[in-house]
């Protein structure tokens, strides 16, 4: 750290960094990214502590930390280090550590666990029911990435309007329209249909993978394996799962895709949508109010056991879909982001 640095100092916890935590990371990493360029940074300094030091981009102090465990981590080693620190605020996603020895604040990106709590494991909700309220209760300032969470918030936790923002997600400049797939493309030679996100109940991936049989096109399925039982029948009906991909490797697969098939069952934003039509692709998905909040018009939404009537139409509509998109995808940008963030910090700290 630069000691002789009068700047206010600023903590973002980036532990998921190298992590594969797919919308969690995109978060961070981009954040990261655009925060020392957005209007008011030069009035601080930025540190990201993570396991992974290599992966802070320029303009951003990186402080290693290992994590044996994240409840020692957030309970004990996390705290110690923010005690050396000393930061103005530090900036943390849906828990703050055990004892914060600092102001913070906290980006929410969703309450699925307390609206539709059957999607998420008996364990992971008692752990969210635990952490959550906590913290959106003591932080200074709740973000979040759409008008529907923030209502959620508000409802839930009673969190007053006026401490909680809306910081919507941007999109990665990596996400951009191509005339053709590259040679080495890692995006299949015939048409698919394209599903990302962690396979796990709330993101039905079988419906997607229902839809596309009803086609007759192959789904390509990205994402984290957190349903065994739901991946073994996805492969067992054909489906061709990736797993985790790089950003440039997704990019491909997104321009190469007839469309994105989404059918979650709740999200607070919904950022594939947004990926997907950077890459000119035609969205289908559920009409999940965040999801409808993110595509506006520019998508083709409807119920889930219609989603295949979803495709036949975004697959004769995709000239006029493609363009929609493309300028729906402009409203979003992390540089945007970096901006409203940081003026958050500013108010926070009172400068």
């Amino acid at each position: 750290m630069t000691a002789a640095d009068p700047r206010p100092l600023v903590v973002i916890d980036a532990d998921v960094l190298g992590r594969q935590r797919t919308g969690d990371e995109t978060y961070v990493h981009n954040l990261l990214r655009a925060l020392p360029a957005a209007p008011g940074a030069e009035a601080l300094r930025f540190a990201a502590v993570t396991r992974r030091p290599d992966l802070v981009p320029p303009g951003v102090e990186a402080v290693e930390l290992a994590a044996r465990s994240q409840e020692w981590r957030m309970a004990v080693t996390l705290p110690r280090l923010l005690r050396h620190l000393r930061p103005a605020l530090a900036h943390f996603q849906y828990a703050l550590p055990l004892r914060c020895p600092c102001p913070a604040v906290v980006t929410i990106h969703d309450l699925s666990f307390e609206r539709d709590p059957g999607l998420m494991s008996l364990a992971d909700r008692c752990v969210f029911k635990l952490t959550v309220p906590h913290a959106a209760r003591r932080a200074r300032r709740v973000l979040t990435v759409s008008e529907r969470t923030r209502h959620d918030i508000e409802e839930l936790y009673g969190v007053p309007a006026e401490r909680i923002v809306v910081t919507p997600n941007g999109v990665d400049p990596v996400f951009t329209p191509a005339p053709a797939p590259a040679p080495d493309s890692p995006a299949p030679a015939r048409p698919y249909l394209l599903f990302v996100g962690a396979i796990q109940e709330r993101k039905d991936p079988l419906a997607a993978l229902a839809a596309a049989e009803a086609v007759g096109l192959p789904l390509v399925v990205v994402g984290p394996e957190k349903d065994p039982t739901i991946a073994a029948e996805l492969r067992r009906r054909g489906a061709d799962l990736r797993g985790y991909v790089e950003r440039d490797d997704l990019a491909a697969l997104y321009r190469g895709a007839a469309a994105l098939v989404f059918p979650s069952r709740f999200e607070g934003f919904g950022l594939p949508l947004v990926e997907a039509m950077a890459c000119g692709t035609p969205v289908v998905a559920v009409p999940e109010p965040a999801l409808l909040e993110v595509a506006g018009g520019a998508a083709v939404f409807v119920p889930a056991e219609q989603l295949a009537d979803g495709v036949r139409r975004a697959l004769a509509e995709r000239d006029t879909l493609g363009p929609a998109g493309l300028e729906r995808a402009r409203h979003f940008s992390w540089e945007r982001t970096a901006a409203l963030t940081v003026a958050v910090y500013l108010e926070a700290i009172g400068r």
